[in-house]
């Protein structure tokens, strides 16, 4: 797990930023939530209805939901491991928000992702399209909840 870690996730009702807190302390990372300008309201989130923010944001693929707060010194970072609940069968629009604010070149990207009933499905190479620069991407996986055996065996494969 040579170089330093920076796990930043994108949690609406929490299970990712659980997720992502345990990931951190296991790879020795840094953690940093990536906190929405205006916080999600469960109206907001709901799905079903197609005028609802999320609903809105997802369908259109320039939104960039605005973000509170930095990483301050990304530079610093050899890996980015970036979490996120699955939206739509693809990460939210916050997280390209994220992505696209620094400058990524000759880092790793380690998605991953929870989810109440879909895994991965397309998130991660849609992550890939508006990201310039050399970046190596590994294979995004899912993970819905802090099980540190599951987290070990997987931090293993990407570090």
């Amino acid at each position: 797990m040579a170089g330093k870690t920076l796990v930043a996730v994108f949690s609406a009702s929490g299970v990712t930023k659980k997720v992502g807190e345990e990931i951190a302390r296991i790879a020795d990372g840094d953690f940093f939530e990536i906190v929405p300008k205006e916080i999600y309201t469960d109206d907001d989130l709901n799905w079903m209805n197609k005028q609802s923010r999320s609903s809105i944001e997802m369908n259109d693929p320039s939104a960039r939901p605005e973000i509170t707060g930095t990483v301050s010194d990304m530079a610093s970072y050899d890996k980015v491991i970036i979490g996120f609940p699955i939206w739509w069968g693809v990460a939210p629009r916050i997280i390209e928000t994220f992505l696209e604010s620094y400058d990524l070149s000759g880092k790793t990207v380690i998605p991953f992702c929870t989810s109440g009933g879909s895994g991965v499905g397309r998130s991660d190479e849609e992550l890939h399209k508006n990201i310039k620069g050399d970046v190596k991407w590994e294979k995004g996986t899912q993970i819905n909840r802090p099980d540190e055996a599951i987290i070990k065996k997987w931090l293993d494969e990407v570090l």
